[in-house]
């Protein structure tokens, strides 16, 4: 048998479990966990538990941040995974580049420009090897997209409409979160529409040229409520007795998973996970509509709402030789609350092709089982198994991490000048 990969992980949130699960669960004959790393003692004790309790693994060695170094000398990990808060991403990446690691790194890759040509020198001085885990670019759906665009299903592609909604589960969570300052997450437009703005580049096999954007906060926040005449406030849900009525509170208590992760940690770092979507402290954007230009010319027409009454994205694609329609409806779920194949998993689905002058037809898709469609096993397959050579090119590299997040970027400075962004002013790619 091949020598096991051995892989630490730095970041034991919400994301963590996703891939520390795998590796026990599905991928031990290839690939190792040796250690974990988090400002958080109590969250990495609960990581430990879950391996030993649920998977009969050994419990690995904890590293608190501050001994990022020393764990990667006494550990000697192949790869590093970075699944910590969103700008911190950056210093793991390069940090662990120049002790002689490649790098796995959740998305986003980073949250903004500085950051970002950072991590494309740290990659250029050390020769290392940086994935970004784009899920979605595995879901079957959106790999057929790529296919029919490939094998010319509608000519050329010179516009696309993208509309994706949030609902008022999984769209009010980052409300909740350290995700509503935008300093630690770079907004909805970088968090969230890196997914969506990397699976344009995907599709379409280009690349961002030009943005222009609007944004604003208009349904969550205290001012928000308060002009539609609500009265009763709090900061956080737990001991709250206004938060036991409201909808869009979020029970730590009531959930055995969040309990251990968040509310028995708190006392570690002072993070509360349950803060109210109707406080004040938030300045990221809850309404968004983006233009971008593509370097082969065609453009995007993009809008992101994160309060709707049901999840998922409606995309079209006009061409030279037709039109492809696709909506697809997911389920919805709240970060680290429950099982992970519940996450974007598809409840309703159709792509339909419309050429220019034959008869309209439907295209069938098979979903696989797992989160994301089946996404989500692909995805951990090629990060941790026995890839097979892939005609789609789904894996994700640094230049495309950068390219994603680099139209959100260029969208948030877009909205803060009223301006066009030329990404090329960004970075040196």
């Amino acid at each position: 048998m091949a020598k096991r990969k051995r892989y630490a992980q730095v970041g034991i949130g919400g994301r963590a479990r996703f891939f520390y699960e795998a590796i026990a669960k599905d991928f031990k004959d290839t690939s190792e966990l040796v250690a974990f790393c988090d400002i958080n003692q109590t969250r990495m004790d609960y990581a430990n538990k879950v391996l030993r309790e649920e998977y009969n693994v050994e419990p690995v060695p904890t590293y608190t941040a501050d001994r990022f170094d020393e764990m990667i000398k006494n550990e000697k990990p192949d790869y590093v995974l970075v699944t910590s808060i969103d700008r911190t991403h950056h210093k793991y990446i390069i940090r662990a580049m120049e002790l002689g690691c490649d790098v796995i790194s959740e998305k986003p890759m980073t949250v903004d420009a500085e950051k970002t040509q950072l991590i494309l020198d740290a990659v250029e001085r050390t020769g290392r090897n940086l994935r970004v885990t784009f899920n979605y670019r595995y879901s079957p759906h959106n790999t057929k997209i790529r296919e029919l665009i490939m094998n010319g299903a509608i000519g050329d592609v010179f516009s696309v409409h993208f509309e994706w909604l949030l609902n008022t589960q999984h769209g009010a969570d980052y409300f909740r979160r350290w995700h509503r300052d935008k300093r630690n997450s770079g907004g909805l437009l970088v968090h969230k529409s890196t997914h969506h703005f990397d699976l344009v580049n995907f599709w379409l096999g280009t690349r961002p040229k030009t943005v222009f954007a609007m944004g604003d906060l208009r349904f969550y926040g205290r001012e928000n409520a308060e002009n539609r005449g609500v009265t009763k406030f709090y900061s956080r849900a737990y001991g709250s007795e206004y938060a036991k009525n409201d909808p869009f509170a979020l029970h730590l208590d009531q959930n055995e998973r969040l309990k251990a992760m968040y509310l028995d940690a708190e006392k570690e770092d002072g993070y509360y996970r349950d803060q109210s979507v109707f406080g004040d402290g938030i300045n990221i954007e809850d309404t968004m509509g983006v233009m971008v230009k593509y370097a082969d010319k065609s453009i995007l027409t993009y809008s992101l709402n994160a309060y709707m009454p049901w999840e998922g994205f409606r995309v079209a694609f006009n061409g030279s030789g037709g039109r492809i329609q696709v909506s697809v409806v997911e389920a919805s779920y709240v970060n680290a609350g429950g099982d992970k194949a519940l996450e974007g998993a598809v409840q309703k689905k159709s792509i339909a092709v419309f050429p220019m002058f034959g008869e309209p037809y439907e295209v069938e898709v098979k979903e696989g089982k797992g989160g994301h469609g089946g996404g989500d096993p692909l995805l951990l397959n090629d990060l941790f198994g026995t890839p097979e050579k892939d005609p789609f090119n789904r894996a994700a590299s640094h230049i495309d991490g950068a390219l994603s997040i680099l139209t959100g970027i260029a969208a948030n400075k877009s909205i803060a000048t009223g301006l066009p962004v030329d990404i090329d002013d960004l970075v040196r790619l």
